[in-house]
């Protein structure tokens, strides 16, 4: 077993155009004011990392790990999400997921795809000269709008949506694997990676390839009704990162998992801050813990009512409560009667 490291802090939800959020030395002086111990740094903002750079220059890479150790935090993973989502999109969201690159990219699909995937080989050497040994990312979604079953999905489509999708991820992954990191796919819904069967789809056409691993995020499993402990134990060997979100699931008469279009405040799921949803934080830590999770405990905020500052103060201090300081001995050593292989063999009935 081993003790999560934490309390760290997403900073994708707080950048803004005013101090501290505009720059990464005044948001990490920030975040530390909070109580969290790391940043996970998105990778879209070059006021924070600019991300070409700090894949060819190491010595950039040192000065953006040296802004952030000056405020007393370490860097704990980078992340691609946006870059990602645009790795796989299907054309009825062409307009919509355009936002997510440079102007010069969108309306040009193809283009598009091509800026996503060399972001994300330059998020594996930025990650490595940065010594970090995971990063997050999307998987991006061709399927998505066939998640229901209506009208009746052709067949073979999914088979043919998977295959495309492993298709393009696949030298991803290669890349990461030369740098030693791991690729974290955040598990969501929107992507066609969105809960453990769709995970395994993919697991199995990129030939379980080592570095294709899972961002945990009980959040977005309590939104789809899904047993967000049991999933800890069939993929805890694949979970290397974490992000401790809150949500609730209160369904009516009139409404539930779809929502009714309604914005996050009047949908039966949505996100809370730390403390104010349903996960059951204190089981999900004792397993992870269990299972030897390495990494870090990452806030990410999204709370449609509280205060973000409140959220962040209220989340630092909850992981903090929640890390679990393993134990170096075993509580009942106090009656042992010691090692006496003799003694053994007498107690089962050999001679």
């Amino acid at each position: 077993m081993k003790t999560i490291n934490g309390p760290a802090v997403f900073l994708a939800q707080f950048i803004g155009a005013e101090a501290p959020f505009n720059s990464l030395k005044s948001i990490c002086a920030w975040a530390k004011e909070m109580g969290f111990e790391g940043v996970q740094i998105p990778t879209t903002d070059n006021r924070f990392i600019d991300l070409q750079k700090a894949a060819e220059s190491k010595t950039y890479a040192d000065e953006i790990k040296g802004t952030v150790e000056e405020a007393g935090l370490q860097i704990t993973e980078l992340s691609t999400h946006l870059q990602g989502q645009l790795v796989a999109v299907n054309p009825a969201y062409d307009l919509l997921f355009d936002g997510f690159a440079p102007e010069k990219y969108r309306q040009n699909p193809a283009a598009r795809k091509e800026w996503a995937v060399q972001q994300l080989k330059y998020a594996a050497q930025a990650s490595y000269n940065l010594g970090l040994k995971a990063h997050a990312t999307f998987s991006g979604a061709l399927l998505w709008p066939l998640v229901y079953p209506w009208p009746q999905r052709p067949a073979g489509i999914v088979e043919e949506g998977f295959t495309e999708l492993a298709k393009r991820w696949s030298p991803i992954l290669d890349v990461f694997d030369s740098y030693g990191v791991d690729l974290c796919y955040e598990i969501h819904p929107g992507e066609d990676l969105h809960d453990g069967i769709t995970y395994e789809m993919f697991l199995e056409k990129v030939n379980n390839h080592p570095r294709a691993c899972l961002l945990y995020d009980p959040s977005h499993f309590v939104l789809q009704c899904l047993d967000y402990l049991a999933y800890i134990d069939h993929y805890h060997e694949r979970i290397k990162m974490f992000h401790v979100k809150d949500a609730e699931f209160n369904p009516t008469g009139k409404q539930g998992v779809y929502g009714g279009y309604q914005s996050w405040v009047d949908r039966a799921g949505r996100f809370r801050s730390l403390g104010d949803g349903q996960v059951n934080f204190k089981s999900v830590f004792s397993k992870l813990t269990a299972y030897g999770f390495e990494g870090w405990a990452v806030m990410e905020w999204e709370c449609a009512l509280k205060n973000a500052d409140d959220g962040a103060r209220e989340g630092a201090q909850f992981i903090k409560d929640h890390i679990i300081r393993v134990t170096d001995k075993a509580f009942d050593d106090f009656a042992s009667s010691g090692t006496n292989e003799e003694l053994n063999k007498k107690f089962i009935g050999l001679d």
